[in-house]
């Protein structure tokens, strides 16, 4: 699969969760098994408990009944309640811990899986959705373990205990009680197919919330300015409809097993009290006996009805389990090979070619047969139409994917023969958006060098213009840069880029209309340090504004995928073609008001 959407083919559900149990279960085998020690005497208390109803009203409570018992029996009755209090602290703090340490080792684990998956899977899989798989889909699923081996530890043992003890006083009366449990298996089977359905659409609708909102929350000024408050409330409102709806129905699923248990129950109880009370007062059985068989059946529906609530359980997380082992399945296919060439293995100077490069998302075709040559030391510039894949091309240069025909080469070595790491060591990528993190500005800059000493660092600030307004911000470099760079202005997040490309020092730089969203005064400064950045390197820059690129050593002029041109600018305006036509739009004003 090239990625994920709700029409995933679901994995069965013990495949997952024997990945789930040799990946991340087994390690804390010695803690579960201290919990179901624990669990097995705190539902084994239940039937001790039980057990002890038939002396307390038979040599106790009865007429004349023994004094000295009394003490025994209330302290033996106080002990079961002591221990089950214990057992059950200790068993509970153990499950809360590993199930912890479990999501925090699935969440960890999954977002390292994420970042190994090719760019082009990003494209198609939104930031929100992901969001939901690694925090909700995980929260969710680490339950499932922990309820199933609680109703396996402590209430399968307490059911047997208490069926023990209601059994060894009257297995009729055994029979009478529960005669209607195996009229609920089809019932049940039945409303365990529902949750998981509806369950696995809660999850999917979760993941359309989060998407939503990570959309708003980004585009929150755009959002004002258009005055489309009520617009994006109303389709968070309907995206959010749809959930609560997934998620009322897997809940009434959920609850419709316990509740089939307890009408079960009262018909058990039924024909209990008729039965037996007809034999109390025959004389054939005793008070205690009928009290303690009573409180037994009791105490019995009590972990019935969790062990039939598990099935609920079960499905639902086992809906999120699927989802979060179909991320784990997921693998990219650009990769480095396995025995990659050195990159003194290239040829000096080391030009970038690219030769009939076909390319396209799915089904959607973005080049078709580029081909240029991009010569080492010199400036390159791609112009060209909005989707005329000038972009694409730069992904393809660091692989965040693979083209589907045709080679790009660097310094005569294709650069599927490099490993990633050394590929990517050679870009120093400058873009329209700079890339900033919720940090400190150092930190930001330091990002693809964070070895770098204090001195190149400092050249650094100041080739890229970043001191100049460094010195009006009272925290220095240890400002925080804010979500996605939020604190700095336009001119001041793209120097820090371009600082963070200085530091880098890579032989070629790709720019990608790093100046487009700035106004004049920052767009000087901002490009002034760009021109000093490309001295020496390779460059590549996109430029839908031609007067950044006048003086580029080449321009290859590009249309619906194709380069339909390419030379200097004094070439390509006397060959008339796009380029011209294009200069046309933007300059003609300017030069006939000069």
């Amino acid at each position: 699969m090239n990625g994920l959407s709700p029409s995933d083919a679901y994995a069965d559900g013990r495949v997952v969760m024997a990945w789930l149990w040799r990946a991340y279960l087994r390690p804390w085998l010695p803690w579960i098994g201290v919990a179901l020690a624990l669990m097995v005497v705190e539902g084994a208390s239940v039937g001790a408990l039980s057990y002890m109803v038939k002396p307390m009203f038979d040599e106790v409570f009865a007429q004349g009944g023994d004094r000295a018992a009394a003490g025994w029996i209330a302290l033996l009755v106080f002990g079961s309640f002591l221990a089950r209090a214990l057992a059950g602290f200790g068993q509970r703090f153990i499950m809360v811990t590993v199930g912890q340490k479990v999501a925090a080792a699935l969440q960890r684990d999954m977002v390292g899986h994420l970042l190994t998956l090719d760019g082009t899977w990003f494209q198609i899989n939104p930031p929100g959705s992901l969001i939901e798989r690694v925090r909700g889909d995980t929260l969710v699923a680490t339950k499932v373990w922990s309820s199933v081996l609680t109703a396996f530890g402590r209430d399968m043992v307490a059911l047997i205990s208490l069926l023990a003890v209601a059994i060894s006083i009257d297995w009729v009366w055994t029979l009478i009680a529960v005669a209607g449990v195996p009229v609920l298996l089809l019932p049940i089977m039945g409303l365990q197919r529902w949750v998981r359905r509806t369950t696995r659409a809660a999850r999917v609708a979760a993941a359309g919330i989060a998407t939503r909102l990570d959309e708003i929350f980004h585009g929150v000024s755009t959002i004002k300015l258009n005055n489309m408050e009520d617009r994006d409330a109303a389709r968070f409102a309907s995206g959010l409809k749809g959930f609560t709806r997934a998620q009322i129905r897997s809940g009434a699923g959920q609850a419709g097993i316990p509740a089939l248990m307890d009408v079960t129950a009262g018909l058990g109880f039924l024909g209990l009290i008729v039965y037996g009370g007809l034999q109390i007062m025959e004389g054939s059985a005793t008070i205690g006996e009928f009290m303690s068989f009573f409180t037994a059946i009791a105490l019995v529906f009590d972990p019935l009805k969790r062990l039939g609530n598990v099935a609920g359980v079960w499905q639902s997380a086992l809906a999120s389990l699927e989802r979060i082992y179909g991320i784990f399945q997921e693998r990219p296919h650009v990769l480095s090979p396995p025995r990659p060439r050195s990159l003194s293995e290239l040829e000096q100077p080391a030009d970038i070619r690219l030769v009939d490069v076909h390319f396209a998302y799915g089904d959607a075709p973005v080049l078709d047969g580029v081909s240029f040559t991009a010569k080492a030391g010199q400036v390159t510039a791609l112009v060209g139409a909005s989707g005329a894949g000038k972009s694409t091309v730069f992904n393809l240069l660091t692989r965040l994917g693979d083209p589907q025909e045709g080679r790009i080469t660097i310094g005569g070595v294709d650069i599927r023969e490099l490993s990633l790491g050394d590929l990517r060591g050679l870009f120093s990528v400058v873009s329209q958006e700079a890339a900033l993190f919720d940090e400190t500005i150092r930190d930001n800059i330091l990002f693809g060098r964070p070895e770098a000493d204090a001195a190149a660092l400092e050249r650094a600030l100041e080739a890229a213009h970043v001191s100049d307004f460094l010195a009006r911000m009272p925290e220095g470099l240890d400002a925080s840069a804010g979500p996605r760079g939020s604190n700095l202005s336009g001119g001041q997040r793209q120097r820090v880029a371009i600082a963070r490309a200085v530091l880098r020092d890579a032989p070629v730089l790709l720019m990608d209309e790093p100046t487009s969203a700035l106004d004049a005064r920052s767009e000087a400064v901002v490009q002034e340090a760009l021109e000093r950045l490309a001295e020496g390197r390779t460059t590549l820059v996109i430029a839908h504004r031609l007067s950044t690129v006048r003086d580029a050593d080449k321009i290859v002029v590009m249309d619906k995928g194709r380069v339909v041109d390419e030379g200097t600018h004094d070439e390509l305006l006397a060959r008339e073609g796009i380029y011209a036509g294009l200069y046309r739009l933007q300059f003609a004003a300017e030069d006939a008001a000069s």
